[in-house]
């Protein structure tokens, strides 16, 4: 595969390149939900339209990631199905629905890829995992108040994108998540207990619920091998565990 970006996830595909000779992968769009500079939003498009007239072109597949956090999902009336209407509450979420559509009327054989909150060694500071740890560290950190995360191993969504593609699997959007929503609560906890074992930060609590559903009953029907990375409610300890080892050093 050809892949655009050298970002977190760019680089995360590198291994399985060469699986999909006949694919091109877009890994440069905006990577923070919290991006809202129309410079940003219009540089991604910049980049992304003359990928798609490329690959309608020549008949190659594009791997678009879109995102299925709150952004996406948060709005009243989502479903968290990706077959069903969604009312995205922010410019984040707008601009990757509007996206999605521009990819879908491409020409292009495509894979809309809503990713979750992507964890590993590597990611960018401002999201939320390392994000999290420089306030934990620091002691001190606001917490939105009944917030819920869906988090996943950047080696999961490798395995994922690389048994979609080998399936054959086009024209398709598909939800890239585990179907878990944590409470943010149970996050910070386990942070801490890794970070400041005895000595709790002071957090600042906020009225700010993100609550969302994030269905992966497609992704089951797509690829049922996914069963076998154990997605459930303990899942994400494993995942920050993995995290803090690689990136911290920080014994378990």
């Amino acid at each position: 595969m050809d892949i655009i970006g050298h970002g977190f996830i760019a680089r995360s595909l590198q291994p399985i390149a060469h699986r999909h000779p006949d694919t091109v992968v877009f890994a440069a769009g905006v990577s923070s939900v919290g991006a809202v500079s129309e410079q940003q939003f219009a540089r991604e498009a910049d980049l992304l339209y003359p990928v798609l007239r490329g690959c309608a072109a020549h008949g190659r597949r594009v791997v678009y990631f879109s995102t299925s956090s709150a952004s996406m999902y948060g709005g009243q009336g989502s479903t968290g199905r990706e077959s069903d209407p969604v009312y995205p509450p922010d410019p984040y979420g707008r601009h990757k629905l509007a996206l999605e559509s521009v990819v879908a009327a491409s020409g292009a054989e495509h894979l809309l890829l809503r990713l979750s909150h992507t964890i590993g060694a590597g990611q960018p500071p401002h999201q939320l995992l390392p994000a999290l740890v420089r306030q934990i560290t620091a002691g001190r950190l606001r917490v939105f108040r009944g917030a819920h995360r869906d988090l996943i191993d950047v080696a999961d969504v490798v395995r994922i994108v690389d048994d979609l593609l080998t399936a054959g699997v086009v024209n398709e959007v598909v939800n890239v998540a585990t179907g878990v929503g944590v409470p943010v609560e149970e996050v910070l906890d386990h942070v801490e207990r890794r970070l400041r074992p005895g000595r709790p930060v002071t957090r600042e609590y906020v009225d700010r619920p993100g609550t969302h559903d994030v269905s992966i009953e497609k992704l089951r029907r797509l690829i049922p091998g996914v069963d076998r990375l154990r997605f459930g409610p303990d899942y994400f300890r494993a995942v920050i565990d993995r995290y803090l080892d690689a990136t911290l050093g920080v014994p378990s």
